[in-house]
């Protein structure tokens, strides 16, 4: 599994939540599912996790994305990596 995961902030996060949920750049057409967190300090600071099969889906999507303007209100933290899970350990 591969991950595109985004940190930003929003300016309010439920008209955020609305927009993700509506999909506007079609994640649900190639992804597997998502995580959604919420920093405790600041409830507008957003980190979004979403699964891919592969990488190259990944790639593909992140570059959909972009092009879509669905983030163009967004103040992004960092540019949004793809990463792979190298290692899952429960406690």
């Amino acid at each position: 599994m591969s991950y595109l995961t985004a940190r930003f902030e929003v300016p309010d996060f439920d008209t955020f939540k609305e927009r993700w949920d509506s999909d506007p750049a079609g994640r649900r057409q190639v992804a597997t599912g998502h995580r959604i967190y919420r920093s405790v300090e600041n409830p507008n600071e957003v980190i979004v996790q979403t699964e891919f099969p592969s990488a190259a889906d990944a790639k593909s999507f992140r570059e959909r994305l972009s092009a879509s303007g669905a983030m163009d209100n967004l103040k992004l933290q960092a540019p949004p990596v793809i990463v792979e899970e190298e290692e899952t350990v429960a406690y």
